[in-house]
């Protein structure tokens, strides 16, 4: 194990708090064990971490990064994604096949949106050759994490969304009763409605949403 690695698990254990751990735990779903750091004293860790931490090739970055997300706690799969967020500048196209394994394994809200907002984003804008490729197996499969992330990749394009394929892939997911997917669907509406209001709100009237879409769709119209 890298030293660096070393230093940030013993950190990390010495900074723990079980009280802390109990009440975060259970604002998951208790899906996850948590060491009981808050965010902003993980992310002084983390940055320590990051310098600390001086691979030779992307490949030591993308080991390290699953190792820690192979990890129990829920601070490591967080400072697993910062870590390829810190680096992701250096990584080719390959690199979505890492992404989409951290969105269906360990897989919570928290997750999911934090690849999509601090990996996919960067990804997509430095390869939009690869969108339509990626994003449509994701939104027709059957794993709802994906599918809300093909949803929900634009969200921070702006002007630049492909409101056709906005459009396709919601349509292609409306009708679920998944409470993430109906979520995903007000949200990146929500979101486009800041750069184009009047679409957002002649899709809405178009189409026949979930109430739960719908009310995110149109929270600030």
């Amino acid at each position: 194990m890298n030293q660096a690695v070393k230093n940030l698990l013993t950190t990390l254990k010495q900074e723990a708090n079980s009280a802390n751990a109990v009440q975060m735990a259970a604002y998951m779903k208790n899906h996850f064990e948590f060491f009981g750091i808050s965010t902003p004293k993980r992310r002084a860790i983390s940055k320590v971490f990051f310098k600390e931490f001086q691979p030779t090739n992307t490949q030591e970055i993308i080991n390290t990064s699953l190792f820690l997300w192979q990890s129990v706690q829920r601070e490591l799969h967080y400072i697993a994604i910062e870590l390829l967020k810190f680096h992701r500048k250096k990584f080719d196209e390959s690199i979505i096949e890492v992404y989409e394994q951290l969105i269906v394994t360990n897989s919570w809200w928290d997750s999911v949106d934090s690849v999509c907002s601090n990996l996919l984003d960067y990804f997509f804008k430095k390869h939009p050759h690869k969108i339509k490729e990626i994003t449509g197996k994701w939104n027709t499969s059957e794993n709802f994490w994906l599918q809300r992330n093909s949803i929900m990749f634009q969200k921070f394009f702006n002007e630049k969304t492909d409101t056709e394929l906005l459009s396709k892939y919601i349509l292609n997911c409306n009708g679920s009763n998944e409470f993430f997917i109906q979520k995903a669907i007000g949200w990146a509406l929500r979101e486009y409605a800041y750069t184009n209001p009047n679409w957002v709100i002649n899709f809405v009237a178009a189409n026949e949403l979930a109430k739960l879409s719908k009310r995110e769709a149109m929270k600030h119209l």
